[in-house]
């Protein structure tokens, strides 16, 4: 398949460091209605993957990484690939 879930501890911390920034440097991601800082903002998706409510994707074809909801109907459509 060419879309893997990977552990988040299995990147350096570089790397897991420079997927968090990218994401959260991306337009459209919502933080409520109070703006939070950069800093904030890393630490709270930090903590949604250390505390598996977040996942790190990488797709193959693309070479891109992602982080998507443990919950995002993306992952479940994943599954069903697998069946």
């Amino acid at each position: 398949m060419p879309i893997h879930i990977i552990p988040f501890d299995k990147l350096s911390p570089e790397a897991l460091n420079g997927v968090i920034q990218e994401f959260i440097s991306r337009n459209g991601t919502d933080y409520g209605e109070i703006e939070a800082s950069a800093e904030k903002k890393f630490r709270q998706v930090k903590q949604k993957l250390e505390k598996g409510l977040a996942v790190l994707l990488y797709d193959d074809e693309l070479e891109t990484t992602n982080i998507f909801r443990h919950d995002d109907p993306i992952l479940k459509k994943l599954d069903n690939l697998d069946e």
